[in-house]
């Protein structure tokens, strides 16, 4: 008995470890930084599976959205409302596009790329139905996978 209770208290315990360990990363929506106008700063994000990517409206007039054909397969992803903040925990490896829907003809898109295997986008990442501005941006982001 005492075996079976030291080892659920190493279960709960390793658990609680790997919950307390999720990070917790801010990404603000903005009308104009150094990289730009209408733009999310950082643009570009490595997280590992479970952290969370908190959208912060530093201007108002965004919002934060998953691109539908730029999650990992099985994955819903996530819509913010206009003018409010969104969180998101991201449970799956792979890559996420991100834009901000009334100005993603301008470019207002992010990468975020989840957990530490995620070296290079996968095929047709940047296939379909997506703004010239918005392709120029997700693969000036993409090209900081080498860097990082």
């Amino acid at each position: 008995m005492a075996k079976f209770v030291n080892t659920a208290i190493a279960v709960v315990l390793a658990g609680l470890a790997t919950v307390s360990s999720a990070e917790i990363h801010e990404v603000r929506m903005m009308n104009r930084s150094e990289e730009g106008r209408m733009v999310f700063e950082p643009s570009f994000l490595r997280v590992d599976v479970g952290d969370t990517v908190r959208f912060l409206v530093t201007d108002k007039g965004h919002n934060a959205e998953t691109v539908k054909t730029m999650v990992p397969a099985g994955e819903e992803g996530f819509k913010g409302a206009i003018n409010e903040e969104v969180e998101f925990v991201f449970q799956a490896e792979g890559f996420y596009g991100v834009k901000c829907k009334p100005h993603y003809n301008m470019g207002m898109v992010m990468t975020v790329a989840v957990g530490a295997e995620t070296l290079q986008a996968p095929e047709g990442f940047l296939e379909g139905r997506i703004p010239k501005k918005a392709v120029q941006r997700f693969t000036e982001q993409l090209s900081k996978l080498a860097i990082d």
